[in-house]
């Protein structure tokens, strides 16, 4: 009896589970079109939508168009009945983002910084998520998570075991934050939260197979394989920017030789223009944003040295592509923005590559800018959500 209960209870939830999906993905939906889509009677649909009304994720709006009898009450998934953060914690910033259940953004914060401390980004991050937390409107169930994208290899119970850009090994993040906010953190490698970022709400959507490229001050790789994020078998998949591609190159902070991160990042960048001898006016910085308006205005020199920095790209871009032979390359992150001074030489090496694997591949740069990994990450908390509540029925 007791097998039984519980075999009711797993399909209770999983009709739940696809009654939400349904209504998500095609609001506003009838009841009717509910179980046309899932092949559900209309007794179970009826059921489980009464119950989803009861816990205010979903809503019931106007009538609409009859199809002969009478005009069917529509149903909308309720977006605003909670709200997620989103945070991408780069070498040099922290970006965090407040959306809806939907992946709305409503607020965002930023702040940038150089050398700090793991105590010291402690500090920026809860400024930013208070600063967010302040700014969220009223709802249902409040804050319902916390997603963070880090530049590092994360266990499969969330913690950063090696953050090499930022000098960090085996950090509980996670605990330090739940025990802050009393909510689900979920704690993910930045890429990955990239990668998924995409896949859901920008350049990735049509794609099942799809690479993106995360190029700030180093560089990251997410893959999503038969549409599903690969995270290889400890979960430390994506460390593709330690690939060598110079055998006796100068020494990285991993530990290899080579990388391909110290040639073809944003740090490469800025460190090739200061040895071509560009200079900042007083009071500024060298930055990726100087080197972009300097090559807006059609500054021969910051040009070519994208130009060099795009050859590099390309190189481990065709490495990737041998290898999985995907649909789509996405370059993301700080170097998204310099994608007209990248994009041709790309291009150039893209020629280099086997026939095979260049047929029906699209290489592209982010829709989501600076945004894919924070909206990633802050999606991860949504369905982490969504799913717990599902089964506490």
């Amino acid at each position: 009896m007791k097998s039984q209960t519980f075999n009711q209870h797993v399909v209770k939830k999983g009709n739940k589970s696809l009654v939400l999906q349904t209504i998500q993905e095609f609001t506003p939906i009838s009841r009717a079109d509910i179980a046309n889509k899932t092949g559900l009677n209309k007794g179970t649909v009826s059921s489980q939508v009464s119950e989803l009304l009861a816990e205010d994720l979903i809503l019931e709006s106007g009538p609409g168009v009859s199809s002969g009898g009478r005009r069917p009450v529509m149903l909308l998934f309720n977006h605003l009945a909670g709200y997620s953060i989103g945070v991408d914690i780069g070498v040099n910033y922290i970006l965090g983002i407040l959306t809806d259940l939907q992946g709305n953004i409503t607020n965002e914060k930023i702040t940038h910084f150089n050398d700090l401390s793991y105590e010291e980004i402690q500090i920026q991050l809860n400024m930013i998520i208070d600063s967010l937390l302040l700014s969220m409107p009223p709802s249902s169930y409040g804050l319902v998570g916390i997603g963070v994208g880090v530049p590092g290899t994360v266990s499969t119970e969330g913690e950063i075991l090696l953050a090499p850009n930022l000098n960090w090994r085996n950090k509980d993040l996670k605990g330090f934050l739940e025990e802050k906010y009393k909510v689900p953190v979920l704690i993910e490698n930045e890429a990955n939260a990239g990668a998924y970022g995409e896949k859901k709400f920008g350049a990735g959507q049509s794609s099942d197979n799809l690479i993106y490229i995360s190029v700030g001050i180093g560089i990251g790789v997410g893959l999503i394989l038969n549409g599903e994020l690969y995270k290889g078998h400890n979960g430390f998949s994506g460390e593709l920017g330690h690939m060598t591609i110079e055998v006796d190159g100068p020494l990285c902070r991993c530990g290899n030789q080579g990388c391909w991160e110290l040639y073809a990042s944003e740090k490469a960048l800025v460190n090739s223009a200061a040895e071509k001898g560009i200079r900042p006016a007083e009071g500024q910085k060298l930055s990726l944003e100087m080197l972009n308006e300097l090559a807006e205005g059609g500054d021969p020199v910051a040009i070519n040295i994208f130009r060099e920095i795009g050859n590099y790209l390309g190189i481990g871009i065709n490495n990737i592509i041998n290898i999985f032979n995907p649909e789509q390359i996405i370059v993301g992150n700080r170097l998204a923005s310099s994608g007209n001074w990248l994009r041709e030489s790309i291009k150039e090496k893209q020629k280099q590559m086997l026939r095979t694997h260049q047929k029906d591949l699209n290489i592209c740069f982010s829709q989501l800018s600076r945004y894919s990994a924070a909206l990633g990450a802050s999606a991860y908390a949504s369905e982490n959500f969504l799913a717990i509540n599902i089964q506490d029925i």
